[in-house]
């Protein structure tokens, strides 16, 4: 019997075979373009170079390099070997970033200079890191050349590694948002049912032109036969992209698709607005990382050709995607039951996917039974199975043990840590983080639900709801970032309007502590998810 292959480079290669021509990268500010039969050889020639200094099947390798044809090719390199790159984000800070290497234990580190830089002088990976490999510096950082391994071995086909479907692939960090930063295990299998589901979701098809705006997300353009248009940009800062780096490389390349964070598609979907910009070619647009407003969604449609749409998917690091919906259904029906408080409608799960509501609880779940499923309507804890969902945490039993429920089939659930429901239709509302729910004397409130109501206030950027004092007896305080145009002196005025406003409905009647903010702190990754933890200390100390 046929041993269960699967190794996420390999469509990489069957797209190489299919058009190997064709773009496969392109980095609009350096005017260079790699072909999939480029990126698919020089793939193969680092896979062989790196197994030359010992980065094998096995190896977990620390991939510190920024978007660019080296992060491409040494990603599809690493796959190739049956190595484990671990990623990262750059942008969670020097401290958490040695503790998830001191976590990951990598014994290879592939960097920029700056990245062996600070490798050197925090003592990153000290204790495990036994290969270093330089991009783009020289020796001088104590790594070997990239051009060196490159140059070590000749052009050639390399045989991708005979990885099975539930071996480690890669180790992807989560952003740290709503906690310390745990690492992902993604398997092989898990990162091709990502793929697949992706593909069937929104019709992908080879051929499209892409313009990814996270880098994670860019490494998926290939894999599904697209062209990945890079844009110039501080990825690590998308809320403050500079609209014509992706306007107008989107309109000079004819982008088919594009995802960016909700940030992100404010900041350009204003731009676009102001100064009358459209992209016909554009057809889809997908947005993830956190909800977004349906005034953005409103704003960035008209940008759009007749059948264009933006979708928003649901999900997480270690789940992704988990379910979708579209503009045209948030905006002709589920944005009425968002602004009434219902939560946010985040669509149907995807197929293949099972998903069932849980009790809201902090603690483990033993292991998992059908009495667990809460029926329609009622609010508990988000809760999946299915390919494309990781079953561990590299490193962190405790944390695995509170995120996973054991199946008696063998199978593992994850838990989200959000609140929602299914209604009647199977469709699925997210009502806010788990641990950001607020207890009060009379009640349990859930932040989205609560802050729907108030976002429809036309003054209204975004609010928070937090919870100040201890839990059964916390005070519900309603943060709020009113539009940037809204002058201070206004503030009176609009508290008046949300408190009235609030009124109208039995789960925001009760709140009545409104505290104006002039930024919301967000997270490094998108940009959008807002700092609960906080906002709930900075309005701790205004109300005391």
């Amino acid at each position: 019997m046929e041993p269960d292959i699967v190794n996420i480079s390999r469509p990489l290669t069957a797209m190489a075979r299919l058009q190997p021509d064709r773009p496969a990268i392109i980095f609009p500010r350096e005017g260079r373009t790699l072909t999939f039969r480029q990126l698919d050889e020089r793939s193969d020639r680092l896979a062989a170079g790196l197994g030359k200094i010992g980065i094998v099947r096995g190896t977990r390798t620390a991939l510190l390099v920024p978007p660019g044809p080296e992060l491409f090719a040494l990603t599809f390199a690493l796959f190739k070997a049956g190595a484990v790159p671990v990623f990262i984000d750059p942008g969670i800070g020097a401290r958490n970033m040695k503790g998830c290497l001191a976590e990951a234990r990598p014994e290879a580190f592939i960097g920029v200079p700056r990245a062996h830089l600070a490798r050197r002088l925090l003592r990153w990976g000290r204790g495990s890191l036994r290969i270093l490999v330089t991009v783009n510096g020289g020796r001088l950082w104590g790594g070997i050349p990239l051009e060196e391994i490159e140059a070590s071995v000749p052009a050639g086909e390399f045989p991708a590694a005979a990885t099975g479907r539930d071996e480690t692939a890669a180790i992807l960090f989560t952003s740290g948002s709503t906690g310390p930063p745990k690492g992902a295990v993604y398997s092989h299998g898990t990162f091709a049912a990502q793929v697949e589901a992706l593909r069937l979701l929104y019709d992908i098809r080879p051929g499209e032109i892409d313009l990814p705006t996270f880098p994670l997300f860019a490494l998926f353009a290939p894999a599904l036969g697209m062209t990945a248009l890079i844009p110039t940009m501080d990825f690590t800062r998308p809320g403050s992209v500079d609209p014509e780096a992706i306007l107008g490389p989107a309109r000079e390349y004819g982008a088919t698709t594009m995802f960016g964070s909700p940030a992100l598609l404010n900041r350009v979907g204003r731009y676009a607005a102001e100064h009358d910009i459209t992209v016909p070619t554009l057809k889809r647009v997908i947005s993830a990382g956190a909800p977004v407003p349906a005034a953005v969604l409103e704003r960035f449609s008209r940008m759009l050709p007749p059948g264009g749409e933006i979708f928003t998917p649901y999900g997480a690091t270690e789940s992704l995607p988990v379910s979708s919906i579209g503009s045209r259904e948030i905006l002709g029906e589920t944005r009425h039951a968002t602004a009434e408080g219902r939560g946010i409608c985040v669509g149907r799960p995807v197929t293949g996917l099972d998903l069932a509501i849980i009790p809201i609880s902090d603690g483990p779940v033993a292991a998992w039974h059908d009495g667990l499923r809460l029926p329609p309507g009622e609010i508990g804890e988000i809760t999946v199975r299915g390919p494309q969902v990781t079953t561990s945490y590299f490193a962190r039993p405790e944390a695995t043990l509170l995120a996973k429920i054991t199946d008696p089939d063998g199978s593992v659930w994850h838990r989200m840590g959000d609140a929602g429901y299914l209604d009647e239709g199977g469709r699925v509302w997210f009502c806010g983080r788990k641990a950001h729910r607020v207890e009060t004397a009379r009640g349990r409130l859930f932040t989205i639900p609560v802050e729907g109501v108030f976002n429809a206030h036309p003054d209204v950027f975004r609010t928070a709801l937090v919870g100040v004092g201890p839990r059964g007896e916390q005070l519900p305080v309603l943060c709020v970032e009113l539009e940037k145009q809204v002058r201070r002196d206004q503030e009176e005025r609009i508290r008046r309007e949300l408190l009235e406003l609030g009124s109208r409905y039995p789960h925001t009647a009760d709140i009545g502590t409104i505290l104006f903010h002039p930024a919301f702190p967000v997270d490094i990754r998108h940009n959008a998810k807002i700092f609960r933890e906080k906002l709930a200390l900075w309005a701790g100390r205004r109300v005391s």
